[in-house]
């Protein structure tokens, strides 16, 4: 892992970067907080030199591509969560759009935001032609952004044993969402 992580996005609010050392500390905050990871299925970190070791080995940017992105406030420098694609090797291959913040980020649309600079990425930059999202059917905001970044209700799925509504999007139904906003 290069020392200055490199930057994939960029939003109005946001820059969308590969982790680096230096989110160890906020990415472990982010995990230990129960309602952050409270819809997720996922383990909190148990220390934030456990979280150091899964930024080291993380190797979805070269392996794959993509991966999921610290989301960094512009005006702050601060390490909001992350969102970004990720090839779910155990689920066909999909490209699953993910997203988790601090809770204190919540309620700010930064989920929409980065979401769809994801799946434009996605589509426009990488070729994609299927992104994904999985929901926990009690993670009613999560649903809301799916729904309000255009991705369409593609019916249920269990996973690891867990229950969620899958959210779909085709390359072709992304650029006619673009065009229909052009208009």
């Amino acid at each position: 892992m290069s020392s200055e992580p490199k930057t994939i996005l960029e939003t109005e609010r946001f820059f969308l970067r590969e982790f680096s050392e230096g989110d160890a500390k906020s990415l472990f905050l982010m995990n230990s907080d129960p309602e952050v990871i409270r819809y997720t299925g996922d383990p909190p970190f148990l220390s934030v030199e456990q979280t150091l070791d899964f930024i080291r080995v993380y190797d979805h940017y070269e392996k794959f591509g993509m991966g999921r992105w610290a989301v960094i406030d512009k005006s702050s420098g601060e390490f909001t969560g992350w969102c970004g694609l990720k090839v779910e090797v155990d689920y066909g291959g999909d490209i699953d759009l993910g997203f988790r913040f601090l809770s204190s980020w919540w309620g700010k649309g930064v989920a929409t935001e980065t979401a769809t600079a994801c799946l434009r990425h996605g589509f426009e930059k990488l070729g994609l032609h299927l992104i994904v999202g999985r929901v926990m059917p009690a993670n009613k905001a999560s649903s809301r952004v799916m729904e309000k970044i255009g991705m369409r209700e593609a019916g249920d799925c269990v996973e690891d044993g867990i229950h969620l509504y899958r959210y779909e999007m085709t390359a072709q139904q992304f650029a006619s969402d673009q065009d229909g906003e052009t208009q």
